[in-house]
């Protein structure tokens, strides 16, 4: 708004004093200052800090987008012009400035390198690279974001080593590099983000020990580090973690070490996940945890029996084959209320399978349990095997009972039996007439457009998904603020520990009353609920993660971006419309006033002079015009001044006569009112006295036509 005032002060004095007139021209003069003022309004709302502009197209420069995803980043400003994955401040900070604030440019097939640069972006929170190509390194800088509270970069090819740089990162909530090619040791720094909560770095080539001062992270809730290249021993120190409940370090090769015996410890474990980590030596007792529900000790050298004291009733499952271990099945496992897994295959254990591990199971019809107790030495069954529930598979090849018994009831249990498939698939049954593309049937038969979520838990607490089905849509209706009845589960997959799901979400349908399709705020509400974790974490499914948002053509014509810009189109528009608004209004008012202040002093002088022009007429006196004053005083030079007065500066002049004059120019607020100026001439015209110089002429002129004006003339002329 200074600028603005000021240039408009520039309009209204040059059409004043420039031009020393005002007319109908000078108005449209000052409606195209207006206009300027306008566009220049309209530049000055896009506001991103320049600093993080050039960074953006840093990061452009540098990546590979191959089908245009980032078009619309070489076009106006990143933060009002909707960038695409761009997500700034809704207001600007104390520089004056909008800070980008989220980076969303997940599942783009981006492929090129991150650079350097990125660590410009200091006002970041949210860093999501996930499910591109980008290769390279990590850069050192992103430690330099110290407001980043998501990093987000897995599923990518990168390589290289964690930088040490990440691990002063104050406010890290969580870091998730999983499924990329990186190698190297987990970074001792990393033990000062006290304020993370999640570490997920499986799926890498990561390699060397677990620092044991990760034990100082209170507020860590998951560490996943399966399937690298770790070694070394666990260490104690791990058990001393108050928040932890997920350790998962499967497919890793600690040499022959031993679990440590403090992990039975854990205060808040729900998950131990040790699967083929080349660990020897007795299970520890896991007893005294109160709440721990999956145990995977599969794939080691583990020896010794397996510890008697009962486990939590929150277990599910409980894997410990393929190791070493000897003696009998413990009772206790009859007591496990919501046990689905329990498998003891390919160890050394001997005596009886108890019945009781069955019979006292209760089931409500889509429960089932699964019984692996394959190639071992086991002998018999103690009790009845005659009463084996449906939803029950107990596999027992390879077991002496089997090689010794021609009892049917057991023989049926010696088949070379593989675990079920533990996968689904649902679909929706409405009536025939299909719904025209791309609407679909809803759960309540309804045509409407789903919005298509691709969904993975990490690391769910069981190994059945048909048992809690009903209780995991609840958990994500409710985490997503919608009915039950809009979520449908059309498949699900096991992957290596993990639950893959296709999911649709439908638009509500309340009485005919309501529309097919979500509205465009109502898709960028849920998809930032996914891709920003605000859905708030369940301990029996675990921590999740987004792979694909998909949007139908209703959709994707609606949004201008599925990642656009944070700032609302409303604020874009309020911004612009409001600094128009406020600015011109502003700019308007003082204009007039100006405008007012000088048209009442020209239209006072105009009318004098109207007057003069006319009626003045003396004998002997000339009037001149200001171009022959300005040539006669070689335009009023220094070096013609031989005089000032209170009332102005008197010059030497030369006329084109050759007359040598003396000119007293008015000097600006030293002027006359007209009536006064023209008595001045016509008294002096009379006075004649030997002492005193004559009257010759006079110049009254305000030259030509402007806008408006800046000083008048008046010059008398004495020889």
């Amino acid at each position: 708004s200074f600028y603005i005032l000021a240039f408009v002060r520039v309009c209204v004095d040059f059409c004043f004093y420039g031009k020393m007139n005002f007319s109908k021209s000078c108005e449209c003069e000052i409606v195209l200052c207006f206009l300027f003022c306008c566009c220049f309004l309209l530049a000055a709302t896009q506001r991103t800090d320049p600093i993080e502009v050039d960074t953006l197209r840093i990061i452009k420069e540098n990546l590979i987008d191959i089908n245009g995803n980032l078009s619309n980043w070489n076009d106006g400003d990143p933060c009002t012009s909707k960038w695409a994955g761009v997500m700034c401040s809704n207001t600007t900070l104390d520089d004056d400035f909008l800070h980008v604030q989220r980076l969303h440019l997940m599942n783009m097939s981006l492929a090129g390198t991150l650079v350097p640069e990125i660590g410009k972006l200091s006002h970041l929170k949210i860093l999501d690279f996930m499910w591109n190509n980008i290769t390279g390194n990590i850069p050192k800088e992103i430690g330099n974001i110290k407001t980043l509270r998501l990093l987000l970069l897995n599923g990518n090819q990168l390589t290289g080593h964690l930088p040490e740089e990440l691990g002063y990162l104050p406010v890290l909530n969580r870091i998730q590099v999983d499924q990329n090619n990186l190698t190297g040791p987990i970074p001792l720094s990393f033990a000062n983000l006290t304020n993370a909560q999640h570490f997920h770095m499986n799926n890498n080539s990561l390699s060397g020990p677990i620092p044991p001062q990760l034990s100082g992270l209170r507020n860590l809730l998951h560490l996943l580090l399966d399937t690298n290249n770790l070694s070394g021993n666990l260490p104690d120190e791990l058990a001393e973690m108050p928040s932890l409940k997920i350790l998962q370090l499967d497919n890793n090769n600690f040499g022959g070490n031993s679990i440590p015996s403090s992990y039975g410890n854990m205060p808040k474990l729900l998950k131990l996940s040790l699967r083929n980590c080349n660990l020897t030596g007795p299970i520890p007792d896991l007893s005294k945890i109160p709440r721990l529900g999956y145990i995977d000790l599969s794939f080691n050298h583990l020896n010794e029996s397996i510890p008697t004291n009962k486990l939590s009733d929150n277990i599910t499952t409980i894997d410990l084959s393929n190791n070493n271990l000897d003696g009998t099945i413990p009772s206790y496992f009859s007591d496990l209320p919501h046990l689905q897994k329990l498998s003891f295959a390919n160890n050394a254990l001997s005596g009886n399978v108890p019945s009781s591990i069955w019979q006292n199971k209760t089931s409500n019809g889509s429960e089932k349990l699964l019984l692996n107790m394959q190639n071992n030495q086991l002998t018999g069954i103690s009790g009845s095997t005659t009463n084996l529930p449906p939803n029950v598979t107990l596999m027992l090849e390879g077991n002496p009972i089997c090689s010794n018994n021609n009892n049917s009831t057991i023989v049926k249990f010696c088949g070379s039996e593989t675990e079920n498939d533990m996968n689904g698939n649902s679909n929706i049954t409405c009536p025939s007439q299909p719904c025209p593309p791309p609407y679909e049937y809803s759960p309540e038969c309804v045509c409407a457009v789903p919005l298509l979520v691709y969904y993975r838990l990490k690391s769910p607490g069981f190994s059945d998904f048909n048992t809690y089905v009903e209780e995991f849509e609840s958990f994500l209706a409710s985490g997503l603020d919608i009915h039950n009845s809009q979520l449908f589960i059309n498949s699900f997959m096991w992957e290596e520990g993990r639950l893959r799901m296709h999911l649709k979400l439908f638009p509500v349908y309340v009485d005919n009353a309501n529309s097919y399709t979500f509205n465009d705020s109502e898709v960028i509400r849920i998809r930032d609920l996914f891709r920003e974790w605000n859905i708030h974490e369940n301990d029996l499914f675990g921590p999740y993660e987004l792979l694909e948002f998909i949007l139908l053509d209703p959709y994707k014509d609606g949004l201008v971006d599925s990642s656009s810009s944070g700032i609302s189109t409303g604020a874009v528009v309020g911004i612009v419309l409001g600094a128009i608004a406020i600015s011109v209004t502003l700019s308007a008012t003082v204009a007039i006033f100006i405008l007012k202040i000088r048209l009442k002093d020209y239209r006072t002088l105009s009318k004098g002079r109207k007057g003069s022009k006319i009626s003045i007429k003396i004998d002997g006196v000339r009037s001149f015009n200001f171009e022959e004053m300005a040539l006669a005083t070689s335009n009023f030079s220094e070096s013609a001044q031989i005089g000032q007065g209170g009332y102005g500066k008197v010059y030497k002049g030369n006329l084109h006569d050759g007359t040598v004059v003396a000119i007293k120019r008015a000097q600006e607020g030293s002027l006359q009112g007209e009536r006064e100026f023209l008595t001045e001439i016509e008294l002096l015209s009379r006075l004649h006295h030997r002492n005193l110089v004559s009257l010759i002429g006079y110049c009254d002129e305000d030259g030509e036509q402007v806008f408006f004006s800046n000083s008048q003339l008046n010059v008398c002329f004495y020889d």
